[in-house]
């Protein structure tokens, strides 16, 4: 099968994008030949440079609207709980507008996997700074440098109560395709932040070679070594950046009965119900 669209490219010569389209489309070929149908993979965008990989792939998906990358991938999960369901959202999209659901879908532990593609900034816009710009950065809406420090999503989710939560580097491509099919194969909430250049408006290429490094002899069990690896770097300063699975475990998911679940008799006496009790 294959799985790029002849769709035409707009994304920037050099935008991390790319890397994250092909890992992904390594994920899906991998899990296709053993046995995953592709009718059975659904892709969730949300609105910036990142969702143009809905017209990219060749696999089902929905355009979500800023922020709402998240709540759409859920309606889907619960709607039909056997679908692999996959979202890519933007750090503006996820860490902005689309904090709150990020934050309740890993409370949830709904089981969806969320790909953050977090180059820093808002490039579609031509370059406003977002939730994880650095101090100082200097954007279109900010000439004179934010004052305001980033937040740092890794320890979000792990403070929310994600079961898997890993961050990668586009440049990476090896380890960034063995942590995507991770997050896919998790039975819960699954989170990635992929550390990745916008070519232009925030090309931190040199930043992160210099300080990335690989996680090793880390116990993914531990949540307080997790949060403390999360922490060691800010978004912000110069500390190393460590790539990896920070935290993983199982844990019961989806608290909300999905609608696939239940049989079609079933499902009318409860429709039926819920009106006959609003009338």
């Amino acid at each position: 099968m294959t799985w790029i669209t002849r769709a035409k490219n707009t994304w920037c010569p050099g935008c991390g994008n790319f890397a994250i389209e092909h890992a992904l489309k390594d994920v899906l070929t991998d899990l296709a030949e053993e046995g995953r149908r592709a009718e059975d993979f659904v892709l969730v965008s949300g609105i910036g440079c990142h969702a143009k990989i809905a017209d990219y792939l060749a696999v089902n998906s929905f355009y979500a609207i800023h922020g709402r990358t998240l709540p759409v991938a859920a309606g889907i999960k619960l709607a039909n709980p056997g679908l692999t369901v996959i979202a890519c959202a933007g750090d503006g999209d996820a860490y902005a507008e689309g904090l709150d659901h990020l934050v309740f879908a890993a409370k949830r532990n709904q089981d969806i996997t969320v790909i953050i593609h977090d180059n820093r900034v808002y490039g579609l816009t031509t370059g406003q700074y977002t939730p994880t710009s650095y101090e100082g950065f200097r954007g279109r809406s900010t000439p004179g440098g934010i004052r305001e420090r980033p937040i740092n999503p890794v320890a979000l989710m792990l403070a929310s109560g994600a079961t898997f939560v890993a961050r990668t580097y586009t440049r990476k491509r090896d380890h960034l395709r063995e942590v995507l099919t991770a997050a896919v194969l998790h039975r819960g909430f699954s989170f990635v932040d992929v550390l990745q250049v916008c070519a232009t408006y925030n090309n931190l290429t040199e930043y992160y070679d210099d300080r990335v490094y690989l996680l090793e002899g880390h116990d993914t069990a531990d949540l307080t070594g997790a949060m403390g690896k999360a922490r060691e770097w800010d978004y912000s300063t110069d500390a190393p950046i460590a790539l990896g699975i920070f935290y993983e475990e199982e844990a019961p998911a989806n608290p909300w009965t999905a609608m696939g679940g239940i049989g079609k008799d079933e499902r009318e006496r409860t429709i039926r119900t819920i009106l006959k009790e609003k009338t």
